[in-house]
């Protein structure tokens, strides 16, 4: 992900402090951090391609996931409201420390629609940071699931062979 443009239209967010905590938080088998990056660069090159607002869509789709809650010893009925309400959280988080455009509140609150469905997408910019992170979580969960099916495939073959 090396383009200069991008790195400098996110440059004071991958910067901060606050955001660098994102890389403790584990995220689709991977950390938060590198997911969000992911997904904000993706998203930043379709809509560049498209003529859209290309620079909110890299900021937001960096901050879609931005908030420190670790869900990782969370029941599931905390997983569940934390999966709907997590927009909420990033929007209020990202305010904190960013300013954000009217078009990058609607782009993080919305891109987990439909699965919370509190609003609809406005903006095509929003739209393509909903696919953009579904497509990326469902591609970085199966990485995930793939190593572990190899790692336990090396394991029963170490045994097969010591045999």
């Amino acid at each position: 992900m090396k383009n200069e443009e991008y790195e400098l239209i996110v440059k004071d967010i991958d910067e901060s402090l606050e955001f660098q905590k994102t890389k403790e938080i584990v995220h689709h088998g991977m950390n938060r951090y590198e997911h969000s990056k992911r997904v904000s660069y993706y998203s930043y090159k379709i809509a560049k391609k498209l003529g859209l607002s290309y620079e909110e869509v890299a900021r937001a789709g960096l901050l879609h996931d931005f908030f420190l809650i670790n869900n990782k010893e969370m029941t599931l009925k905390e997983k569940a409201t934390t999966l709907i309400n997590h927009p909420k959280y990033a929007v209020a988080y990202s305010e904190k420390f960013f300013k954000l455009t009217d078009k990058e509140k609607d782009i993080i609150l919305t891109h987990m629609f439909p699965v919370a469905p509190t609003r609809v997408p406005k903006y095509i910019e929003s739209w393509i940071v909903d696919i953009v992170d579904d497509v990326v979580a469902i591609v970085e969960e199966y990485s995930v699931k793939k190593r572990q099916i190899i790692g336990f495939a090396n394991f029963i073959l170490a045994i097969i062979i010591t045999f």
